[in-house]
């Protein structure tokens, strides 16, 4: 029941999730936090079972790390992304697999900004926006039919608003609140979390009707 959702801009990547942490039917807390910082331009989110979540995302950001500490420099976006799918796959063919679904955003001096979508089954695809959950069902027609790759910080906030918006009016599950950050050359950004526009109630027909008869009886 998570929702995870990148957009790359022209020069920058947008990470939203969603922030409730449930098991089974119950909401075990409204505020969590599930994007995991891997480098100083490098930001992971990731859905799947809880365990799971934490203990792979920090594996890999220790691991990210380390490389750092033995080279002297950070991995690219890319290779960051093929260091953890190819983790990813191994494990799947053990007998321990991780359960997760994952969204890389990062910037680098060479490449850019770049947004990598990643399930449990360890396939990898690069793409200008992306969406882990049922919140995809949604929300990727949207993404089809007003995203532009040269889109501002605030249009891709408008449009992340406008997917929200549809997923709290349409999906059965209330995700009442998504976490934002923003990757660019500059690092990484945590915006105000965003939440879906309250609309005003729609008046069912003849309402008014029934009530002008209730007040003259």
């Amino acid at each position: 029941m998570e929702c995870l959702i990148g957009i790359r801009g022209k020069d920058f990547v947008l990470l939203a999730s969603d922030s409730v942490a449930g098991r089974s039917v119950v909401a075990m807390k409204k505020d969590h936090d599930k994007m995991f910082q891997l480098s100083s331009k490098l930001l992971m989110a990731v859905s799947g079972e809880g365990g799971d979540t934490v203990q792979f995302a920090e594996y890999i950001a220790k691991n990210i790390q380390l490389y750092r500490m033995r080279n002297g420099y950070d991995l690219s976006t890319k290779a960051a992304a093929s260091f953890t799918r190819r983790n990813l796959a191994d494990y799947l063919r053990s007998s321990t697999p991780y359960m997760v679904n994952l969204l890389i955003g990062g910037h680098d001096d060479n490449d850019g900004a770049d947004l990598y979508y990643m399930d449990y089954l360890g396939s990898m695809v690069n793409l200008p926006f992306a969406v882990h959950g049922y919140g995809s069902f949604f929300t990727l027609s949207i993404m089809d039919r007003y995203y532009k790759e040269d889109m501002t910080k605030e249009q891709t906030l408008a449009l992340l608003q406008r997917c929200i918006d549809e997923i709290h009016e349409r999906f059965i599950v209330n995700l009442n609140s998504f976490k934002v950050k923003i990757i660019d050359k500059d690092g990484i950004h945590v915006l105000k979390d965003i939440r879906p526009t309250t609309k005003p109630p729609v008046e069912a027909e003849g309402t008014q009707q029934q009530q002008q008869l209730m007040d003259t009886a």
